[in-house]
């Protein structure tokens, strides 16, 4: 038996061969080459390289736009842990419960998820448009003048407008994650926990909560994820032009393929 195992070492290999060699082709590969590029100065990715050593190093922590754009990024981060996760499970348990109209509702909170980041981006634009945008158009009605915004000019506000079109986009996805996790939650636990005279909070802390820890990990991964690759958004709604927005991917691309400077990007 063991003479026979020693003989089978190589399959596990040979089922693991196609996925290492895609892994190292895909992701390691080019993480090597991007650090290897970023030590060179090139106005192509193909030729016209020159060895330049730390000098991209020292150049990109001594740039305020470098500091401003990671700002922005930690600001995307704690947005999408704080409000989707929670926004997210709130509304899946609503939904988890026989509400006329149930399914209709859970359709029209997931559409934004089935909309591209182009289309998202186009229809928020117009949104906040400052003359004819919904936002400010309800505002004025509602007699808030005063909050009226150039929300996609005002550096003030413009982070934040941009965010909150990303976490609209984003607690759909936790929503549906939350309602699968729901449905491995048994109820049998629930109603024994309510004829013991547990409160519903009682019950939705100490029963609920810990039985959804699955989902909530996976929701706040991909919402710390999603945060990170934060680019489509954007570079829809400002062009990348507008640099009080600027994050780390939008910098990245404006140096790369609007500078041309490969390296440094």
């Amino acid at each position: 038996m063991m003479k026979t195992r020693k003989k089978e070492w190589w399959i596990p290999w040979a089922f693991l061969a196609l996925p290492l060699t895609m892994y190292l082709l895909w992701v390691v590969f080019p993480v090597v080459q991007s650090f290897l590029y970023s030590l060179t100065h090139r106005d192509s990715i193909l030729y016209g390289a020159r060895y330049i050593g730390t000098a991209n190093y020292q150049r990109l922590f001594g740039s305020s736009t470098f500091i401003m754009a990671l700002k922005n990024n930690l600001l995307w981060l704690i947005a999408f842990v704080l409000f989707p996760v929670p926004v997210g499970l709130f509304i899946a348990m609503l939904f988890n419960n026989s509400l006329p109209g149930n399914r209709m509702y859970k359709t029209l909170f997931y559409l934004p998820m089935t909309l591209s980041f182009a289309v998202i981006g186009t229809i928020w634009a117009w949104m906040y448009h400052p003359d004819f945008g919904v936002v400010n158009t309800f505002l004025g009605a509602a007699g808030l003048d005063a909050l009226k915004r150039q929300w996609l000019g005002d550096r003030n506000v413009m982070t934040f407008a941009l965010i909150f079109v990303g976490v609209w986009r984003q607690t759909p996805y936790v929503m549906i994650l939350y309602l699968a996790g729901l449905k491995n939650v048994p109820t049998e636990y629930v109603e024994a926990a309510s004829v013991d005279g547990a409160s519903w909070m009682q019950r939705f802390t100490k029963i609920i909560i810990p039985m959804l820890a699955p989902a909530t990990i996976v929701a706040m991964t991909i919402s710390v994820i999603d945060s990170l690759r934060a680019f489509d958004i954007i570079y829809v709604m400002t062009n990348t032009q507008a640099r009080a927005a600027e994050v780390l991917a939008t910098y990245m691309y404006s140096n790369a393929f609007q500078f041309y400077n490969f390296g440094y990007g």
